[in-house]
């Protein structure tokens, strides 16, 4: 039994445009074999048994087939995350966003919109957002990425323009809204909060809570190998997104989703690609009608640290209810392959001093990776209090695990 967010009678019309991309996958030497036996996609069950692709396939299929758009420029864009070796995701002038702006309008031309979205090399969302601001007819203010001692002056040039909305990844976002809240400055007219990129920070709502009382999160869920797959509205939970009509979701038996586009201009051949999260269909709080889709977290957040699994989600959940501790990250150091250190960064709220012996000792007792793995060189886990936390410089986000190598 399967699990799609289009109805079989739905789907039927619009999967010529996955034979279509399945046709152009059997072109790909080394994917090619992978589809033997599989007639072409006619039905929904068709579809599922269909192998899922990863992003390794997926930067295999674009490096053979180097799509190309039809009537625009073809925009070449970093994918792979906030740690991640550079790998191409394609897409047209444009983003797709024509198609996610008829559905979907948290802006319209009363708005002055700040994109704080990164701007560098090979960084998608800030164009992607840039293209949704044009779409609205918005006033726009391309900020891109802040130093930190600029923090104070561009809020309080924000105040003083009347900024009615503001986009960017939850992680930005949080550093914004928490020195706004520290420096005691207010933003009363700013109403929309856009976010892409990571999921929610509750931290985030109790900020805005204090900043900007009358702020409402407006939320995109996609990649740069999918593009915009789903949206939300200030009266969906923040883990539950409506998908767009062009995007087929599917939740598999194993909780993992995938997507495939119904999209014929898509340039990347998206066929059951997986993003690496977990969730499910279900029905949203919001009454909008059609099945909605609830990312349950990633699946991709267990690494091997000396031949046993560590949950990195978990150890943040657990740092991260220590009081004071805003945010926290797993910083592992290998040497040869090997992993040598882990280290836990919290970045604390202001004049916060957590116990960061404390949490190292309930860490270690309560995980049972991190006891057995370090049971011989305990000392080499560690707790420890930052300013900030280790980001990406191009894109502003911020990972919940970094992986260094050293010699």
């Amino acid at each position: 039994m399967t699990s799609f967010s289009l109805l079989p009678e739905e789907a039927a019309p619009r999967l010529s445009v996955a034979r279509r991309t399945l046709d152009r996958l059997r072109t790909v030497p080394g994917l090619a074999g992978r589809y033997d036996g599989h007639p072409d996609v006619r039905t929904l069950d068709g579809l599922a048994a269909l192998p899922p692709l990863a992003k390794d396939d997926l930067n295999t299929a674009l490096a053979h087939l180097e799509p190309a758009a039809e009537h625009a420029a073809t925009w070449l864009f970093q994918s792979g995350g906030s740690t991640g070796a550079p790998k191409v995701g394609y897409a047209p002038t444009g983003f797709y966003m024509a198609g996610v702006h008829a559905h979907w309008q948290p802006l319209d031309r009363s708005d002055v919109f700040v994109n704080a979205w990164g701007a560098g090399r090979m960084w998608g969302a800030h164009f992607l957002a840039a293209a949704l601001a044009d779409l609205s007819g918005c006033r726009i203010i391309a900020l891109g990425s802040v130093a930190r001692d600029e923090y104070g002056g561009w809020l309080e040039f924000m105040a003083a323009r009347g900024v009615t909305a503001v986009g960017g990844t939850p992680s930005v976002l949080r550093l914004w809204f928490a020195h706004a809240r520290a420096a005691g400055i207010r933003l009363p007219a700013l109403r929309k909060v856009l976010w892409l990129g990571e999921a929610w920070q509750p931290q985030l709502a109790e900020d805005l809570a204090v900043v900007a009382p009358q702020a409402r999160r407006w939320g995109m869920f996609g990649s740069t190998e999918t593009w915009v797959v789903a949206t939300n509205t200030p009266d969906c939970p923040p883990d539950t997104f409506h998908p767009l009509p062009d995007q087929l979701v599917h939740a598999d038996r194993d909780g993992l989703l995938d997507f495939t586009t119904l999209n014929p201009h898509m340039l990347n051949p998206v066929l059951r690609y997986r993003t690496g999260d977990a969730g499910e269909l279900t029905t949203c709080p919001c009454s909008r009608p059609g099945p909605a889709m609830r990312v349950l977290g990633r699946r991709d957040s267990v690494v091997q640290v000396r031949g046993l699994g560590l949950d990195v989600d978990e150890v943040i959940a657990h740092a991260e209810r220590t009081p004071g501790v805003a945010r926290a990250q797993v910083v592992i150091t290998q040497q040869g392959g090997r992993v040598a250190e882990l280290e836990v960064l919290l970045l604390t709220d202001p004049d916060a001093s957590p116990d960061t012996d404390g949490l190292r000792t309930e860490l270690l007792a309560a995980t049972f990776t991190l006891s057995t793995a370090f049971q011989h060189d305990p000392g080499n886990v560690r707790v420890r209090a930052v300013t900030e936390l280790i980001g990406n410089e191009r894109t502003g986000k911020t990972a919940a695990l970094v992986v260094r190598e050293e010699a």
